[in-house]
């Protein structure tokens, strides 16, 4: 039997259909680690962490930052239901330059009020939205 050479993806969040189409490969971004997907890959349900969602159509790359939700896996079709997801010309570079400074910051505290698990969550989300925004 031969495995087709596309998979359909469906990248939605709870106010828009981001993405929809036919590609060659999906990388997303799990709770431990990244899921590479091609087409035929076993049925898999899991839960989205933070990161770059990355895929590729007809050799261009597409990536968008994406955090929270679920990512259910086909053989034929990827869905990806994000809590939060943002195309790279989407993205305020400012905006996510400032967070990660302001994370760095807190990071560096030696004040006991400060909520570490939260400023490395702000960090992750800020380098992540960086990341996708450099490959524009």
């Amino acid at each position: 039997m031969e495995l087709p050479k596309e998979i359909y993806l469906e990248v939605v969040t709870p106010d828009r259909l981001l993405y929809s189409g036919s590609v060659r490969e999906v990388s997303v971004p799990a709770l431990n680690g990244y899921l590479g997907i091609l087409p035929g890959h076993a049925p898999l349900l899991a839960e989205l962490g933070v990161g770059v969602l990355s895929c590729t159509n007809d050799g261009v790359q597409h990536h968008f930052y994406c955090s929270g939700g679920f990512v259910e896996v086909l053989p034929d079709r990827v869905s990806v239901l994000a809590h939060v997801a943002e195309r790279s010309d989407e993205i305020d570079v400012e905006g996510a330059r400032h967070a990660r400074d302001q994370a760095e910051q807190l990071l560096r505290s030696k004040d006991p009020q400060t909520d570490f698990a939260e400023a490395q969550e702000d960090l992750r989300q800020a380098l992540a939205r960086l990341e996708v925004a450099s490959r524009a």
